[in-house]
């Protein structure tokens, strides 16, 4: 998918790009395959705010998509590619043979007319999904992979995502993944084949602050500009420094860098080299 760059008509279109829908065929989603989400704008069930900078936004239909793809042995036709506002990676919808509709994720490269299907032996091309354990060659590249058999995909799911089929040594497979860590997954998870689409949603520049509204992103304040009650960066005379060793959360924690992950989480034995560090 490209990107459709603006001219500088405005202050908000300087700089501003955004992404260009040749791919996308204009329908409305399927009304049985869509529902309604509440915004809950970052409040749990007290009212109190547990996620800073969300509300507002555009209202959205959540479209339910087949993560899981255990439609087995029959093969589905590609007839729609939609935008979905809940995801920046785009989806198209699949008619099976026996009449059912399902949503999947678009791969890259799949277009209106092309034929998908999931099972045992099912070809190696982009959109099928079959296990690990099949004739899947080494050096494949697989995205939406499941980690526990049948709770459906959970791996390499975002735009332009895309892991990598490493080796195989008795029941279990190792992937490279898309945050370059090197992890075991059973081989009878199944993944679909080829990276997902829209591989350059990260290269838009949103060009103003309204367009971050748009998404349901509230505005952001840094703590060095607030005050010390409010933040442990806040206070000094002027443009002062954080005055810490380390950066800190506005609750004391440290920020930037500290790895947060479970020293014992039952997983680590499955993960061979961690991701990079951020």
């Amino acid at each position: 998918m490209t990107i459709r760059l603006y001219k500088s008509y405005t202050p908000g279109t300087r700089n501003r790009s955004v992404l260009g829908f040749e791919e996308i065929a204009k329908s409305d989603p399927q009304k049985k395959l869509t529902s309604g989400q509440h915004n809950k704008k970052g409040r749990n069930s007290k009212g109190i705010i547990t996620s800073r900078h969300r509300g507002g936004g555009h209202k959205r239909l959540y479209r339910q998509i087949d993560f899981r793809r255990n439609k087995k042995n029959i093969s589905g036709r590609i007839t729609t590619i939609e935008y979905d506002p809940n995801r920046n990676a785009n989806i198209c919808l699949a008619h099976y043979e026996d009449g059912e509709k399902r949503y999947i994720l678009h791969p890259r490269g799949i277009k209106i007319g092309d034929t998908i299907i999931s099972n045992m032996e099912a070809p190696i091309l982009i959109g099928n999904a079959p296990p690990l354990s099949t004739n899947m060659p080494l050096g494949t590249a697989v995205h939406n992979i499941e980690i526990t058999p049948g709770k459906g995909g959970q791996l390499a799911r975002a735009a332009g995502a895309v892991a990598k089929l490493i080796a195989k040594e008795g029941r279990l497979a190792t992937l490279r993944l898309p945050s370059g860590e090197v992890r075991l997954i059973s081989q009878n998870c199944p993944a679909t084949v080829g990276q997902i689409g829209n591989a350059d949603a990260n290269n838009r520049i949103i060009g103003k602050a309204g367009s971050k509204r748009w998404l349901g992103k509230r505005p952001k304040v840094r703590g060095v500009v607030m005050n010390p009650v409010d933040h442990p960066h806040g206070g000094g005379e002027g443009r002062a420094p954080i005055g810490r060793k380390k950066p800190l959360t506005p609750w004391g924690r440290t920020a930037l860098g500290k790895r947060t992950r479970k020293n014992n989480k039952y997983s680590n034995i499955l993960i061979l080299r961690r991701r990079k560090s951020g």
